[in-house]
């Protein structure tokens, strides 16, 4: 498993595309790619549906793994166990099974 940005530097790659190239593809400025695949620079959220398009891959993977990849930095930001992804799937099915039974009611 990877970062997001190393994930976006091994597709850069496949695609043999410089930083630049990638860069004017996604219109990003070619100076935030480095940082992005770095991890010292966040990916535009509101970039990710242009990006799966490019690289031809299923957005929800993408973005899957742009969000993964926030959880993981705050964890590790905050000092946490491994126990807190437990917890987090635990609120998350709490949430959809909420989230359903609310859209199951009739006014």
């Amino acid at each position: 498993m990877s970062t997001f940005g190393e994930f976006l530097r091994k597709q850069r790659e496949l695609k043999e595309l410089t930083q630049d190239k990638f860069a004017k593809n996604l219109d990003l400025p070619y100076t935030d790619v480095s940082k992005i695949e770095r991890g010292k620079k966040k990916f535009p959220f509101a970039k990710l549906k242009a990006l799966a398009e490019f690289y031809e891959l299923d957005f929800g993977k993408i973005k899957d793994l742009f969000v993964a990849d926030i959880l993981i930095e705050q964890a590790h930001k905050y000092e946490c166990s491994d126990t807190v992804f437990a917890v987090a799937e635990e609120q998350a099915r709490y949430l959809r099974s909420k989230s359903a039974k609310q859209s199951k009611m009739e006014f």
